[in-house]
C-alpha cells in the first residue's frame, strides 16, 4: 500500500459517496493509476488537472423507427462510418438502415416502454488527438459491452472538441436489458480514462468533490432550454422558474443553507483537510519529487472554487442587484387572527 494510503483522508477523496449506508457497488475506491504507478501518480493528473473525461447516457430509442433515426444522426446520414462489435464498418445510408433493421426485427419487446438502445457519448476537450481517442473508445466498447451486447459508434470531430456516439443494444445475449445506474456511469468513466491512458492521451475521471467542485452540471434538456429561453426563443424551464422564485424569495430575507447545502461545505471541508495532509507528509519526504508534489496540491487546493450550489448563487446575484434586501430581515410568519363569534 502505498503510504499515501494511509494518510487520513486520503482514500476518502476518491471514494463515491455513501448511499444507504453502503458505498456504490462495483466502483473500485482507488483504481490503478496510469502505468503501474503508485497512487501518486493519479494524485499528480488530478492537481496538475488533467483533462476530465466525459461519459454520459444522452437518451434511450423507443422503437425501430427512433433508432433508425438516431443510427442516422451519428452516422450523419450514412457519411460516417459505423464501426460495430466484431471491428466491421458500416458505410452508406443503406447500410445504417439494415443495422437498426436488425436490431427492431430481433427485439420483441415485452414491455412498451423497454428501450431499443441505450445512447452514449464518451468525450474528451479540444486537441485531444482523436485517433487514440477512437481507440481508446473501441476498446472500451469491446470490454465493456461486447460479450453480452451489440453495439456501433461513430467518432465525430466537427463540433470543437472530438466524441464518440456508441449505441448499445439494450436486448443482451443472455435475455437481460441493459440498464445503467449511477454506480455504472462512474465505472464507466474510470474504464474509458483508463483506455486513454493506455495510449499515452493525459486523462482522469474523479468525483466532483475531488475537483473541489459542489454544483452538479445542468442537464442536457435543461440546458437547452434555458439557452433558448436566453436567446428569447423560448420560456424558462418550469424548474428555472422555480429556482428564481425561491431565491427572490430568499434574497429578502431568511436561511440560505439547507441540511444538505450544509452537508456539501462539511464534505468540502473534509476534502480540502485531506489534502492539507497529504501535502504535509509529501513535504516531509527526501525524494525532491515528492516536494514538488507537494507544492502543486497546495497550489491546487488555493485555487479550488469556494462551495456553492446554484440557489445560493442566485441568491448572492439578486442580493447584489437589490442591495435593499441585505439587511431585510426574515418575515414573520403570520398570526392567527381571532375568530369571528
Amino acid at each position: 500500500m502505498s503510504p499515501l494510503a494511509q494518510v487520513r483522508g486520503f482514500v476518502e477523496l476518491w471514494a463515491p459517496i455513501a448511499r444507504g449506508g453502503r458505498r456504490v457497488a462495483d466502483v473500485p475506491v482507488l483504481p490503478p493509476p496510469p502505468r503501474g504507478g503508485d497512487s501518486k501518480a493519479r494524485l499528480a493528473n488530478v492537481v496538475r488537472r488533467a483533462p476530465e473525461v466525459l461519459v454520459k447516457i444522452t437518451g434511450k430509442t423507443r422503437d425501430g423507427e427512433h433508432l433508425r433515426a438516431h443510427l442516422e444522426y451519428i452516422s450523419r446520414d450514412g457519411e460516417l462510418p459505423l464501426e460495430g462489435r466484431d471491428g466491421e464498418q458500416l458505410q452508406g445510408l443503406e447500410a445504417v438502415r439494415e443495422l437498426g433493421a436488425d436490431w427492431a426485427a430481433d427485439d420483441l419487446k415485452t414491455r412498451s416502454d423497454a428501450s431499443m438502445s441505450v445512447s452514449i457519448v464518451l468525450s474528451m476537450p479540444p486537441g485531444t488527438d482523436y485517433i487514440r481517442m477512437r481507440d481508446a473508445a473501441r476498446a472500451f466498447a469491446r470490454e465493456t459491452f461486447g460479450e453480452t451486447h451489440d453495439y456501433a459508434f461513430a467518432l465525430h470531430t466537427d463540433a470543437g472538441h472530438p466524441h464518440v456516439h456508441l449505441s448499445v443494444r439494450s436486448l443482451g445475449e443472455d435475455g437481460r436489458r441493459l440498464s445503467p445506474r449511477k454506480a455504472d456511469l462512474e465505472a464507466w468513466r474510470q474504464r474509458f480514462a483508463e483506455k486513454l491512458r493506455e495510449r499515452g492521451v493525459a486523462a482522469e475521471a474523479t468525483l466532483r468533490r475531488t475537483r473541489g467542485i459542489t454544483k452538479k452540471a445542468e442537464r442536457t434538456p435543461i440546458r437547452k432550454m434555458r439557452e433558448r429561453y436566453e436567446r428569447g426563443q423560448g420560456p424558462a424551464p418550469r424548474v428555472l422558474q422555480a429556482a428564481y422564485r425561491e431565491a427572490a424569495r430568499l434574497a429578502r430575507g431568511g436561511t440560505m443553507d439547507r441540511p444538505w447545502e450544509q452537508r456539501i461545505l462539511a464534505r468540502q471541508a473534509a476534502v480540502r483537510r485531506a489534502y492539507a495532509a497529504v501535502a504535509q507528509t509529501l513535504g516531509r519526504s527526501a525524494d525532491p519529487a515528492d516536494r514538488a508534489l507537494a507544492k502543486d496540491v497546495g497550489a491546487f487546493v488555493r485555487t479550488m472554487p469556494e462551495p456553492a450550489t446554484r440557489r445560493n448563487e442566485l441568491i448572492r446575484a439578486i442580493r447584489a442587484l437589490r442591495p435593499e434586501t441585505r439587511e431585510r430581515p426574515a418575515p414573520e410568519p403570520p398570526k392567527d387572527r381571532p375568530r369571528r363569534r
